[in-house]
């Protein structure tokens, strides 16, 4: 039986050029998003190219109802071998010195407490099998805080912290978890349209979403580190 990736957060950009990558490695496709109108569209669009691909929609701002949506993956593929999770959070970048309570607890359960039920939502089904992936996309400023560019960050930089404690305690189960930490706008997305009229985002690069696709396949593939920062910061 053929492996399964399940794509959360799914859109065009990212979310369709992973599920390409795996696809063209013999990957069934399970995308995930909340607007079932873009998620039909995306599943029609990766049909079309002879992939199979499920949509199911999801509020992913709602842990409460992860282990709901993995058990109609599975019902429907069998399995989940793979999961890649990446929504983009509605809130814009602020600066610490205006970040709110409140605006920073609203992104709470989509960046930190979603990706911690969908783990033990799995982590019994891959650690029976020795086997299993979970792929998680931040931005640069969980890695590197920048001034004014606060608001999601200390969000992704508690994930990214997880993160790496989880792949130290699976990995020798088996089990691999990657972050691609992506420090551009990605062509195609939402983010890097608004960013367009940003005058702070101008001096950020534009990275292909099929570049990244292959980064994450490496990083899946070799498994031989934690995080990818793409472009480098130190020479971009």
């Amino acid at each position: 039986m053929s492996k399964v990736i399940a794509v959360l957060g799914a859109g065009q950009g990212l979310g369709t050029s992973i599920a390409r990558r795996f696809a063209a490695e013999g990957f069934r496709i399970a995308l995930v998003a909340r607007r079932k109108e873009r998620l039909d569209a995306l599943v029609d669009e990766l049909s079309a190219g002879g992939i199979e691909a499920v949509g199911f929609t999801a509020d992913l701002s709602a842990p409460e109802e992860i282990p709901t949506l993995m058990q109609a993956i599975r019902e429907r593929f069998g399995q989940i071998d793979v999961i890649e999770y990446g929504p983009i959070p509605g809130s814009h970048f602020t600066p610490a010195a205006e970040l709110r309570p409140d605006a920073l607890a609203q992104d709470i359960p989509l960046l930190l407490l979603t990706p911690l039920a969908i783990v033990q939502a799995v982590l019994a089904e891959w650690k029976q099998r020795g086997d299993g992936a979970f792929l998680m996309t931040t931005g640069a400023t969980a890695v590197h805080p920048m001034p004014y560019w606060s608001g999601v960050g200390p969000l992704m930089a508690a994930a990214r912290n997880w993160l790496y404690s989880l792949n130290g305690e699976l990995a020798p189960a088996g089990i691999y978890a990657g972050t691609l930490s992506i420090a551009a706008f990605i062509t195609g997305s939402e983010a890097a349209q608004a960013a367009a009229t940003d005058p702070k985002a101008a001096s950020f690069p534009v990275v292909d979403p099929a570049d990244l696709a292959d980064l994450y396949w490496d990083m899946y593939a070799k498994r031989d580190r934690v995080e990818e920062v793409h472009p480098d910061l130190k020479t971009s």
